[in-house]
C-alpha cells in the first residue's frame, strides 16, 4: 500500500440509500479518505449513459465518521466525472470502488451494468477502479461475505495495483460466507437475455410495458464468470474498455481498398 493515506471515491447504480452502499463505504473507510458520490436514486442498467440534455446537480447530504457524501441527479459515470473535476478538483484518486451491487453483473449484464460503468470510466482515467455485485436483488440483502471479499479485493488492489486502463468486475455468490470455496480469476461468460416485453393496460386503457428476461448461458467452460459463481466461487473479471475484436482484424483487411 502507497505511504500516503489513500483517496477512496465510492459510486454505485442503486442509488444513495441502497444498503449496498452502506456496506462498501464502511468497508473502504478502513483504507484511508473516503469520499461517496451517489445518483440519487436508482440507475440500474444505465449502462455508460452521461447526463447531456438537463443541468448537472450536485449537493453534500451528510457527513458521517468523517465520510462526505454527496448525491447528484446524473447517473453513476457522472458521478465519477463529478467527483473527479468537481468535488475532489482532480486530487490524485488512489481507487475507485462501485457498488455493492444488489444483483448480478456477470456475463452480458456487465454491458449494461451501471455500477460496472462507474468502475470502467474511471479507468479511462488510468484510476484504478472495482465494481462489486452481490446475486441477491432483495432489500434486505445479508452484504456479510460481499464486505469480507470486498476488503480483500480493496487491500489487493491498493497494495499491488492493477494494469493500466483495467478495472476489475467482481461478483459474490449469495451464500453464506463459510460456503464460498474461494476467488476465482474468470472470463466473461458467453451469453445473451432471452427477453420479454410484458404489456399491462393503464387506468386510461392505454398500453405500457416492462421488461423482462433471463440469461441464456452459451458457455460452459469452467474459467467463466458464471461457472464459478455457480460453483460458488467469488469471481475476479478484469475488464477493459477496448472493444475491438482484435481476432478478426486480419481476416476483416481483405476489405480494405
Amino acid at each position: 500500500m502507497t505511504k500516503h493515506r489513500p483517496l477512496l471515491l465510492v459510486t454505485n447504480d442503486d442509488g444513495h440509500e441502497a444498503k449496498g452502499l452502506a456496506a462498501l463505504a464502511e468497508v473502504a473507510s478502513q483504507f484511508g479518505e473516503v469520499i461517496v458520490i451517489t445518483p440519487d436514486g436508482p440507475r440500474s442498467g444505465m449502462a455508460h449513459a452521461i447526463t447531456m440534455n438537463v443541468p448537472l446537480r450536485v449537493k453534500l447530504y451528510k457527513t458521517e465518521n468523517g465520510i462526505h457524501y454527496y448525491r447528484t441527479n446524473g447517473t453513476p459515470v457522472d458521478c465519477i466525472k463529478l467527483g473527479q473535476k468537481v468535488i475532489l478538483k482532480n486530487r490524485k484518486i488512489d481507487l475507485v470502488v462501485s457498488g455493492i451491487n444488489h444483483g448480478s453483473n456477470s456475463s452480458v449484464s456487465l454491458i449494461y451494468s451501471g455500477t460496472m460503468a462507474a468502475a470502467i470510466e474511471a479507468s479511462f482515467e488510468n484510476i484504478p477502479a472495482i465494481g462489486f455485485s452481490l446475486l441477491d436483488y432483495s432489500n434486505h440483502a445479508d452484504f456479510t461475505a460481499a464486505k469480507v471479499y470486498a476488503e480483500k479485493m480493496i487491500r489487493k488492489v491498493l497494495e499491488e495495483g492493477l494494469p493500466d486502463h483495467t478495472c476489475l468486475n467482481v461478483n459474490v455468490p449469495n451464500i453464506p460466507l463459510e460456503k464460498i470455496n474461494g476467488i476465482k480469476i474468470t472470463r466473461q461468460t458467453k451469453g445473451y437475455w432471452n427477453e420479454d416485453l410484458v404489456e399491462h393496460i393503464d387506468s386510461f386503457g392505454r398500453p405500457y410495458y416492462w421488461l423482462s428476461g433471463e440469461l441464456v448461458n452459451t458457455d460452459h467452460g469452467v474459467d467463466s464468470c458464471e461457472w464459478a459463481l455457480t460453483n460458488h466461487y467469488v469471481s475476479v473479471q478484469p475488464v477493459q474498455f477496448d472493444m475491438t475484436a482484435h481476432k478478426h482484424l486480419n481476416t476483416l483487411k481483405k476489405w480494405e481498398e
